[in-house]
C-alpha cells in the first residue's frame, strides 16, 4: 500500500496480555478499532457474533494453535483476512502459516513499522479481494474512461462542468493518462456534440507544414498550393479542435492561435482576409507550460487563454484503486476480441499490478493487458505471468527512516511469499544462496 490503511475492525488474539495491550495501542493510534481476547475459543465465540475485517493472533497458545483459528477464518470468513504473530520463527513455520490461509507472517520481536506494514498489506489484499467481487464500478465506463477513485471522480465532474461551457480547456497530465479520451468526453457531452470533433498532433506536423494544416491556405500561398485548402480549423466548424502537444508549437505559430481566441477569427495561408470559425479549443500537454514560459519557449499571454478550464489528469500511480477496475474492462475487451473468456486474476498478480508504477500509465498497462490474454492461455493470471519490471515490485510503504537491513528484510519476506515459500525460487531471483537467505531473515531450516 502506498500509506496506512483506511480504519478498519481488528481482533487481536494472544495469551499475553502485555502483548495484547502493546499491539492493540500501536493499531489504535494507526486509527483502527481494536477488540483484544486471550484464547482461540473466545476469538471463535467472538467471531460468530461480531464481524471483523482482520484478525492477528499468535501461533502458539497453551492449549490452541494459532494457525487452526487461520483455518477457521480460512473456510468460514470470506470477509475476514489473517496475520499470524510467533515467536518461533521458522521459513517452514511461515510455509505453514500462508498455506493455511495467512496474509502476512510476523516474527517477534518486531517493530511498529513492521506491524503496521504487515496490517496494511493484510488489509489491502481484503479491499482487492471484495473489489474483485464487485461487477461494477462506481462510475463505470464513463465518457469511455475508466475509474472509482476519488481523484477521477473530481476529472469526471470537471469534464461534466466544461461540457457546459464554451470556454477554452486545458488538459495536463502524463504520457498514457487518456488525455484524448477526456477531450473528446467534454464534445461528446457538450451541445457540439453533433459536429465534429478534430484531433491534431502539433508534435506530428512538420513546423513548416502546421500553420497551413491548421489555419488552411488559398492557391498559389506557397509552390504547391494548386488549390484552395481548408484547414482543421474549418473541418472543426461547430464543433472542437483538440491541439495535442500544444507545447511543441513554434512562437510564430502560437501568435497566430493566440490571435484567434482573442477575436476568434483566423487567416488562411496567403490570405489577409480573416474569417469567423466558430471552434471550442481544447488543448493537451504533458509538459509543464509554467517551466516553459519562464524559459522562453512558451507565450505566457497564450498559456492564459488556454488555462481558463484547467483538467489535471493524475497519474495512475496516484490513484492505484483504479487498477483492478481497468484490469478487468481491458481484460473483457480484449478476451471478446480473441472469442474467450476474460481470465481471473490471481490476488498476488493483482497486488503486483497495483504495487508496479506504470510509468506508461494507463497505456501501458492495456499493453500489459492485451499482452497477456493474446501471447497467454494462462487462468488465472499468476505473478510469473506478468513482465519482469512487475513482479518483484520493492514495497513503497516504508519509511525513509528505517535501516537498509529491514528495507531488505521486508523485500526478502515478500519475494519469499511470491513464490509460496519455496526457498530455491526465492533465493534465484534474489540471486542469492539459499544459506544468505535463511541469515538474512534470521530463519532456520
Amino acid at each position: 500500500m502506498s500509506g496506512p490503511a483506511k480504519r478498519a475492525r481488528i481482533m487481536v488474539v494472544d495469551d499475553h496480555p502485555g502483548t495484547l495491550e502493546l499491539i492493540r495501542r500501536n493499531l489504535v493510534s494507526d486509527g483502527h478499532e481494536v477488540l483484544t481476547v486471550e484464547s482461540v475459543q473466545e476469538a471463535l465465540a467472538t467471531l460468530a457474533e461480531s464481524p471483523v475485517d482482520l484478525v492477528v493472533t499468535d501461533h502458539r497458545m497453551p492449549r490452541e494453535n494459532g494457525l487452526d483459528l487461520v483455518r477457521h477464518v480460512q473456510e468460514n470468513l470470506k470477509d475476514t483476512v489473517t496475520v499470524m504473530i510467533t515467536g518461533y520463527a521458522t521459513i517452514a513455520g511461515a510455509v505453514e502459516a500462508v498455506k493455511t490461509g495467512a496474509e502476512e507472517y510476523l516474527a517477534k520481536p518486531f517493530t511498529d513499522t513492521e506491524l503496521s506494514t504487515a496490517v496494511n498489506n493484510a488489509l489491502e489484499k481484503l479491499r482487492i479481494r471484495r473489489a474483485a467481487r464487485s461487477s461494477t464500478t462506481r462510475t463505470g465506463a464513463k465518457h469511455g474512461l475508466i475509474g472509482e477513485s476519488e481523484a477521477m471522480a473530481n476529472v469526471f465532474e470537471a469534464i461534466e462542468r466544461a461540457a457546459r461551457s464554451s470556454a477554452t480547456v486545458l488538459v495536463t497530465g502524463e504520457s498514457g493518462t487518456g488525455k484524448e479520451l477526456v477531450a473528446r468526453a467534454i464534445h461528446y457531452s457538450s451541445d457540439r456534440s453533433a459536429a465534429p470533433c478534430v484531433p491534431v498532433n502539433c508534435a506530428g506536423i512538420p513546423e513548416s507544414l502546421l500553420e497551413s494544416e491548421l489555419f488552411g491556405h488559398v492557391k498559389g500561398a506557397f509552390t504547391g498550393a494548386t488549390t484552395t485548402r481548408a484547414g482543421f480549423f474549418q473541418t472543426a466548424e461547430g464543433g472542437t479542435l483538440l491541439l495535442d502537444e500544444i507545447s511543441e508549437t513554434s512562437l510564430p505559430t502560437q501568435v497566430k492561435l493566440l490571435r484567434f481566441l482573442q477575436d476568434r477569427e483566423i487567416c488562411m495561408v496567403g490570405s489577409t482576409k480573416p474569417r469567423a470559425i466558430d471552434v471550442r479549443i481544447v488543448a493537451a500537454t504533458n509538459k509543464h507550460l509554467p517551466a516553459l514560459v519562464s524559459k522562453g519557449l512558451f507565450r505566457e499571454d497564450l498559456y492564459y487563454r488556454l488555462d481558463v478550464l484547467p483538467i489535471a489528469i493524475p497519474p495512475l500511480r496516484e490513484r492505484r484503486e483504479d487498477v483492478l477496475p481497468l484490469v478487468r474492462h481491458f481484460a473483457a475487451r480484449y478476451a471478446g476480441e480473441a472469442g474467450r473468456s476474460p481470465p481471473a486474476v490471481s490476488d498476488a498478480a493483482l497486488r503486483a499490478l497495483i504495487s508496479y508504477d506504470w510509468p506508461g500509465n494507463v497505456r501501458e498497462l492495456e499493453n500489459v493487458i492485451q499482452r497477456l490474454i493474446v501471447m497467454s492461455d494462462a487462468d488465472p493470471v499468476e505473478v510469473a505471468d506478468l513482465p519482469t519490471p512487475m513482479r518483484h515490485p520493492l514495497p513503497r510503504d516504508l519509511g525513509l527512516h528505517l535501516t537498509l537491513e529491514e528495507v531488505e528484510a521486508a523485500h526478502i519476506r515478500r519475494v519469499l511469499e511470491h513464490f509460496g515459500g519455496n526457498k530455491s525460487r526465492a533465493a534465484q531471483a534474489l540471486d542469492i544462496d539459499r544459506k544468505t537467505l535463511r541469515k538474512k531473515l534470521g530463519l532456520d531450516e
